[in-house]
Order: structure tokens, then C-alpha cells, then sequence
């Protein structure tokens, strides 16, 4: 039996001592503790078991951290984590406190750049690198991108302008869709051999430089053998567009063997310019649920280890499971309704409507300007298109949303999934911006459902609007209400009072509902008698309630998911001056930083958007009413900037 590997790797110097009997070993080591730890906090499990041998070899030809590494996403950094230094802590992964799921410059000297959305790991590389040349140093500069992010826009700018600059740059491509044909493959490692071998490079230099002095002839032989290699390569080189951009192209070779993915990655290392090194790999590689089941298991919650079967807690469904269903019941009654998703069918629960309206569904893959570009074209044509997207992805393509749809009032819907904050995938997910950066574009309708049947009402009352409309909605359970038999059109701009009391009036938006309920409850304990308010609507604002609360209360307090900059209490605050009415207001929102992450439960504490942070606050400025500075500043700001 071999002896244990992993715990014996404290940095990347390490590994380059082993043999290849000790890397297979360690391969299988880093599999078991990945498998092992996600199982407990959930995280991305089928990437990271695709890039083991990958991020082994890479590590293995490069001097990190003098060599930068850049992780497109990110999501696929965890076994870079466990050799660079990490795997002490790697148990604390996306835990309070602990590990990132995500590259952290803050985190380690090995991380070279934050990352978590995708397509932005080239331009980056480019920017380090030139920065690299501009200042006379020699370290690499590497990207590692998967295909996936390779549908996005940004990647295909940085390649063209990267091709333009001839940087010395490498991007490692891992490819987990393809498979590696026999015959192409090993004929594009021995052409990625030869163009590669400096002292071909040379050789074919001092050839062509004699042929080309022939007089009379030298320069159309020199034409005519280029022209012959061209159509050669065309025929047998895969990757021909990346080097039509001006790279050079190398591979596919297996991302599974160690060995040959440090001699490419030290081979495309001596390259004077930008090198392109196709990898392939297979999600989930080492355990078979994730093999069979790559999909489930790219973003997964804790499961059992020895079935692969998800610890599935009960109650009522998520947000997005109702969303999902509902949408299906409003294309039933409307065949003009089509749905869009930017590589998330089953994370924004549209994998149910393209089962049932195939035709009418649209992956567009990692490219959210594009979706909301397409949604403009389709809405132009007569169609009715639901973009359903995370919050934080949409913010990729303001532009668009202003532009494309809202300039024109054309009639799209954006389902925004995961508004406010997420849990334990941080900073780069929280959806914490939506209310500020919709507010500002006219003729958009921006609406937050306090539960599931809200939700179905207020989809049936976007596809009927006609024009630009945005529901936000967050991650995990919905309330656990009845769901309407019928969705109703409602009331834009009405809010619903919950709650009457005479001395505060809370006015919640979205999950803060039923936060703002139970605080009524303990604020009544406490002596304080608190009205309730479901706003509802953002945009347009319910200045009536508003005034109403404000005549009614001696103190306001709003309270949104949202960033406290620009958001919904913003809208209240600006109604009640157009207004020209006084009120004492306490604004509750997520504090102007970004918030680490952790366990949901512990970061709504952190940022006093449970029942007993509300109390507690609104109990803090009624006894204390002459304090100017809100109170929310005082226990969070400083407390969660990214760790």
C-alpha cells in the first residue's frame, strides 16, 4: 500500500519531486478529500474533480506565486487551494470565516486575482502581462478558462486584442465537452511539438531567409510554401480560429495525465507571444455521481457520499421552483411566451420549461448581453421573453437592459433569481445591487414579492404589461402560502398593509416581509406597537402608504435586501422630500461593503436584517432619537468587507 501523499504537499515545490507512481496516488487523495469535504458544505464538485491532474501539472511547470495564475470563475480553484498552502484549512471551505470558494487575493499569495463571474480571466492575464513588459519582468502570466466561458463575449475581445498586441501570454482551455479523437489528436501533439521546439522556430526562419534571397524566384517560394502549409493546417490543426487570431494553438491533449500537461504548459512557456493550450478533461472524473450526473454536481448542497444522493430538507418549495412551474402555466396559456437563461436552465428552473416548450427555449451560454439583447429582438417581433437570470450575472449587461429593452419600452421580463444575499458563495453572488441599478431606468416596473403566491401574480402581471418589467427574488425556500388557482394582474405601485400599529411603521420589501413580522412580534414584547408594510413595489414607490405611514408613525423604518445606496429605502426617502414631509426614518439595508460569505442565517445577523437586529435597532434609535447617524453603520461597517 503506498504511503499517504497529500498531507506531505505544504507548496507547488513539493510536487515536482514525485514520480509518476506518487502523482497518481496524490491524484486519487486530493479526489477522496474533495469528495469528502463538499459532501459536508456543499460547494462545485464535478469541475474541481475534472481539473486534478490539471492544476497538478500546471503547478508543476510554473514558479507560483512569482508565476500568476488566473481562474476564470473560479469555481474550479479548490485543488489549487489544497497545494498551495491551503489544505489545513480547506475544511473550512466557504464557511464563515473560512476558505472562499473562489480565488482570493486577500486569502493567499498563490491567488492573483478575485474572481467569480466568468469570461474576464484573458483580458486580465493581458493587463498582467503587459504591466509584466512594461516593467522588464520576466514571470508568466496563465489563464485558465473553461469552454464554457469561452461563449462569452469578453473572451473572444481579449483573445482578438491579444493576437494584436503579441503578448506573451498562455490561456489553458479546459475543454470538458469534447472527447480527444486518436488520430487528430496525436498528429496535432506532434505539430504542437514541432511549432513550439525554439529550434524549429529558428530553423524555419534561416530556411525561409535563404529561400527568399533566390533571384528572381526566392519570394514566390517562399508565398508558395506558405501557402501549402496553410491549407495543410487547415485541414489537420484543430484550433485554426485561435490562430487566425495570432496564437498558437496547442493540442487537445488529456488534461488527465500530469505528465503531458506540464511538458505543454513548459513547452508554451518559451513561446515569445500568446499561446493557446486546448486541455480535455471530464467533469466529475473519479466519482461516478458526478460522472453520470455532471450537471447536479457543478454547484451542489451537502449530499451523501456513498450514493451521491443531496440532503434534501423539507418544507415548502424554493422561489425559483415556483417561479419555474409558474412560467410553464403562463406559455400553457400564451404561446407568444419564450424563455432565455445564460447557461442556468436547472439553476434558474427553466430545464422544466424547455422539456415542455423546447422550441421556445433558449441557452445562449455564458453571455448575459446577448441574452438581453436576443429578448429585445424577440420582444421587437411580437414574442414575450423571460430572461431568467441571477442577480449579480445581470448586472453584465446593463447596458443592454437600458439600451436594447427600456430606451424602446419593449415588453421583456427579467426573473432575477438569488437577489440579496446568497450564503456561502459570497461577495461575487450576492445579488445586492438589483434595486439600486434598476431603479434608475425609466419605463422599467421593479417589483419584490414577500412570498411564492406574490411571485406568481406578479409574473402573470409583467408578460401583461407590455412593457419592461423586473421581479426579484431570493435564494431558498419561499414562505410556505397557498398558491393562487388563477394568477391575478395587480395594482403596479399598491402596497399591502400587514400589520397596524401606532408607533413604528415597518415597510419591508421582498424576504424582508416576513422579517419585518416577527420583529413586530418581539418590538411588541418589548412595549412598541409596529405597523407592517409589504411595499412591494419599488418602482413605482407607494408614496400614498408612504405619506400614510409618515402621518400615522412617529418613526419609519425601511428594511430591503438590498444595498442601503440608491435601493428602496432610497425611494422612500426621495418620495417623502418630493413630498415635503418630515419623518424620522430608520434606513435597514446591506451596509455600503461587500459582504464575505457564510451561512445565510449568520450574514442577515451580521448585517442586523433578522428579527432581533431590526428590534434591537429600532429599540436603539427610539431611545435614542436626536442620534443623526443611522444605527445600521455603527455594529456592521468595517465588519464584512471581503475577507
Amino acid at each position: 500500500m503506498s504511503e499517504p501523499i497529500l498531507e506531505s504537499i505544504d507548496s507547488p515545490e513539493d510536487l515536482r519531486s514525485l514520480s509518476g507512481p506518487q502523482l497518481a496516488t496524490l491524484s486519487e487523495e486530493i479526489r477522496e478529500r474533495l469528495v469528502q469535504t463538499v459532501a459536508r458544505t456543499g460547494g462545485h464538485l464535478a469541475p474541481n474533480l475534472g481539473v486534478v491532474e490539471l492544476t497538478i501539472g500546471l503547478l508543476r511547470a510554473l514558479d507560483t506565486p512569482a508565476d500568476r495564475v488566473i481562474w476564470d470563475v473560479g469555481h474550479q480553484s479548490y485543488v489549487y487551494k489544497m497545494l498551495t498552502g491551503r489544505l489545513d484549512r480547506f475544511d473550512s471551505l466557504r464557511q464563515y470565516g473560512g476558505l472562499c470558494g473562489f480565488p482570493k487575493r486577500a486569502e493567499s499569495p498563490y491567488d492573483s486575482f478575485d474572481t467569480g463571474h466568468a469570461s474576464n480571466s484573458i483580458s486580465v492575464g493581458l493587463g498582467m502581462a503587459q504591466a509584466r513588459d512594461a516593467v522588464g519582468g520576466s514571470h508568466q502570466v496563465v489563464a485558465v478558462i473553461g469552454d464554457g466561458s469561452m461563449t462569452g463575449g469578453m473572451a473572444f475581445e481579449a483573445l482578438n486584442h491579444a493576437g494584436h498586441l503579441g503578448t506573451r501570454l498562455v490561456v489553458v482551455l479546459n475543454d470538458n465537452e469534447m472527447s480527444i479523437s486518436a488520430n487528430v489528436g496525436a498528429l496535432a501533439s506532434y505539430l504542437a511539438r514541432v511549432r513550439l521546439d525554439p529550434r524549429y522556430m529558428r530553423l524555419r526562419d534561416d530556411v525561409e531567409g535563404a529561400i527568399a534571397k533566390v533571384p528572381g524566384i526566392g519570394a514566390g517560394l517562399v508565398a508558395a510554401g506558405e501557402a501549402a502549409k496553410e491549407s495543410v493546417k487547415q485541414l489537420l490543426v484543430p484550433g485554426m480560429l485561435f490562430e487566425e487570431l495570432g496564437w498558437t494553438y496547442v493540442g487537445p491533449i488529456d488534461g488527465h495525465d500530469v505528465q503531458r500537461v506540464e511538458d505543454a504548459i513548459a513547452s508554451a512557456k518559451q513561446v515569445d507571444g500568446p499561446v493557446i493550450v486546448h486541455v480535455v478533461t471530464h467533469k466529475g472524473q473519479g466519482y461516478a455521481p458526478a460522472e453520470e450526473s455532471p450537471d447536479t454536481f457543478h454547484g451542489v448542497g451537502p449530499f451523501e457520499v456513498s450514493t451521491g444522493d443531496l440532503k434534501v430538507s423539507s418544507g415548502p418549495p424554493s422561489f425559483t421552483e415556483v417561479f419555474s412551474e409558474a412560467l410553464v402555466a403562463e406559455a400553457e396559456r400564451d404561446e407568444r411566451v419564450c424563455a432565455i437563461t445564460a447557461a442556468m436552465p436547472s439553476g434558474t428552473g427553466l430545464d422544466a420549461f424547455r422539456d415542455r416548450f423546447p422550441q421556445r427555449f433558449f441557452d445562449v451560454g455564458i453571455a448575459e448581453q446577448h441574452a438581453v439583447g436576443f429578448a429585445a429582438g424577440l420582444a421587437m417581433g411580437g414574442q414575450r421573453p423571460v430572461v431568467a437570470i441571477y442577480s449579480t450575472f445581470l448586472q453584465r449587461a446593463y447596458d443592454q437592459v437600458i439600451m436594447d429593452v427600456c430606451l424602446q419600452n419593449l415588453p421583456v421580463v427579467f426573473a432575477l433569481d438569488r437577489a440579496g444575499l446568497v450564503g456561502e458563495d459570497g461577495p461575487t453572488h450576492h445579488g445586492v445591487f438589483d434595486l439600486t441599478y434598476l431603479r434608475a431606468v425609466p419605463n422599467l416596473t421593479l417589483c419584490t414579492p414577500a412570498d411564492e403566491a406574490e411571485l406568481v401574480d406578479m409574473l402573470h402581471t409583467g408578460l401583461a404589461s407590455g412593457s419592461p418589467f423586473a421581479i426579484r427574488y431570493p435564494r431558498g425556500k419561499a414562505a410556505g402560502v397557498a398558491l393562487p388557482r388563477d394568477p391575478s394582474t395587480m395594482d403596479a405601485g399598491r402596497a399591502q398593509v400587514r400589520r397596524t400599529g401606532t408607533d413604528v411603521a415597518l415597510l419591508a420589501f421582498g424576504r424582508m416581509v416576513g422579517v419585518a413580522q416577527d420583529a413586530a412580534q418581539l418590538l411588541m414584547e418589548a412595549g412598541v406597537s409596529a405597523s407592517v408594510v409589504n411595499m412591494r413595489w419599488v418602482k413605482p414607490i407607494d408614496l400614498e402608504t408612504v405619506a400614510w405611514a409618515a402621518a400615522t408613525h412617529s418613526t419609519l423604518v425601511t428594511i430591503e435586501e438590498n444595498t442601503t445606496l440608491g435601493g428602496a429605502g432610497a425611494a422612500v426617502l426621495e418620495g417623502l422630500a418630493d413630498m415635503s414631509i418630515q419623518a424620522s426614518v430608520l434606513h435597514l439595508g446591506v451596509p455600503d461593503c461587500f459582504v464575505t460569505h457564510g451561512a445565510m442565517g449568520r450574514l442577515l445577523a451580521d448585517v442586523r436584517l433578522t428579527p432581533e437586529g431590526v428590534r434591537d435597532v429600532v429599540l436603539g434609535r427610539l431611545e435614542h432619537p436626536r442620534d443623526d447617524e443611522d444605527a445600521r453603520h455603527a455594529p456592521t461597517q468595517g465588519r464584512h468587507r471581503a475577507r
